[in-house]
């Protein structure tokens, strides 16, 4: 995962040719040398594992025991126009996980009991979750499948929500990675099962070992009957979300 990170720094601010992937998505070259980086570090490790790439697809059998999920650049759209919010995600289907800042140099992972944060140079330090900035996360990429229900920007129009929080939008899950450490109170996003997602994986693995409450939009469990995220610093936090989202005041 840090090889993945090291492609994404190195390539920064250089011309890179786009990849289009339909509905005004694309990759770029960075995405996916980092993804190639990545894949040979697990490879040389792990070669029975198989990998669920961003770029690259399945590979090796979606039922083997170990499933990597591989996001080597989240935030593509922030990173093609020169913004440093952007992260490499990298989980293990249902076990440990990553997620590396390029720019700080900052790396969360969790084992699956703990998550942590490690810095350039530094020691590692427990991650601790709280609502105190009052800095909820919310994700404005369409599409939309929980509207006309739900849309998660239209949190922004209540104002009970304004009178608690404050939106930000960071538009990468690196945010996600944030919330686990404390830097934002929550994370909203609209979706489907995000529970195997090679873009969420990661942060809900981070979310989970750091005890914040999460939970679809519809407050079931992430899978395969679960709709979006939320990823709260506590209980409270998210209990005042999910009743401003079901329309309650």
């Amino acid at each position: 995962m840090r090889a993945g990170a090291d492609v994404v720094r190195r390539m920064y601010g250089r011309r890179l040719d786009r990849i289009d992937k339909g509905a005004g998505d694309f990759a770029t070259t960075a995405d996916v040398e980092a993804e190639k980086a990545i894949l040979r570090v697990l490879r040389a490790a792990r070669p029975d594992d198989a990998v669920l790439g961003e770029e690259g697809g399945q590979q090796g059998a979606a039922e083997t025991a170990r499933q990597w999920l591989v996001d080597p650049l989240c935030g593509t759209l922030n990173y093609a126009v020169g913004t440093m919010l952007v992260a490499v995600n990298v989980a293990l289907r249902d076990g440990a996980a990553a997620v590396a800042d390029p720019f700080s140099g900052e790396v969360f992972f969790t084992d699956g009991e703990t998550a942590r944060v490690r810095s350039d140079g530094g020691d590692d330090t427990l991650l601790t979750p709280t609502a105190a900035t009052r800095l909820v996360d919310v994700n404005l990429d369409p599409p939309f499948p929980g509207a006309p229900g739900f849309r998660a920007v239209d949190l922004l129009a209540r104002p009970d929500f304004v009178e608690r929080f404050r939106p930000r939008v960071v538009s990468t899950t690196l945010a996600l990675a944030w919330v686990a450490a404390g830097r934002r109170a929550a994370y909203v996003t609209d979706g489907g099962d995000l529970s195997g997602s090679v873009h969420f994986a990661a942060g809900i693995a981070l979310c989970r070992a750091a005890g914040c409450t999460v939970t679809g939009i519809d407050g079931a469990p992430i899978g395969a009957s679960g709709r979006g995220l939320v990823a709260a610093a506590d209980a409270e936090t998210h209990g005042l979300l999910m009743s401003m989202m079901s329309g309650r005041s």
